[in-house]
C-alpha cells in the first residue's frame, strides 16, 4: 500500500516498478493499492510526512514498511515477501 497526503500524491513512479514486478511473477501474487493518509483514520500516524510510506501486508498483517522511494529496497523487499 502507498500511504500518500493529498498535497503531494501517491509516488508515481514506484506504480511502475510495482507493475515490473507483478508481470515478472504473475498477477496473483502481487496486489498493490493507495491510500490516503488524511482520508483514513487507521493512518494518521503516516501525515504530516513528506516521504511516502509503504506498507506491506500478508494475510492481513503488517510484515514490512518500507519509508521513501527506494526502488531497490522496495523491490527487495517485495521478493522477499513473495
Amino acid at each position: 500500500v502507498d500511504v500518500f497526503q493529498a498535497w503531494c500524491g501517491p509516488c508515481k513512479p514506484v506504480v511502475n516498478l510495482f507493475q515490473k514486478i507483478r508481470n515478472e511473477v504473475g498477477s496473483n501474487l502481487l496486489h498493490f493499492a493507495v491510500a490516503e493518509a488524511d482520508s483514513i483514520d487507521a493512518l494518521e500516524k503516516y501525515r504530516g510526512q513528506c516521504e511516502p510510506v509503504f506498507l506491506f501486508y500478508t494475510g492481513g498483517e503488517l510484515v514490512a514498511v518500507v519509508r521513501g522511494a527506494d526502488a531497490p529496497l522496495l523491490q527487495k523487499t517485495v521478493l522477499k515477501q513473495l
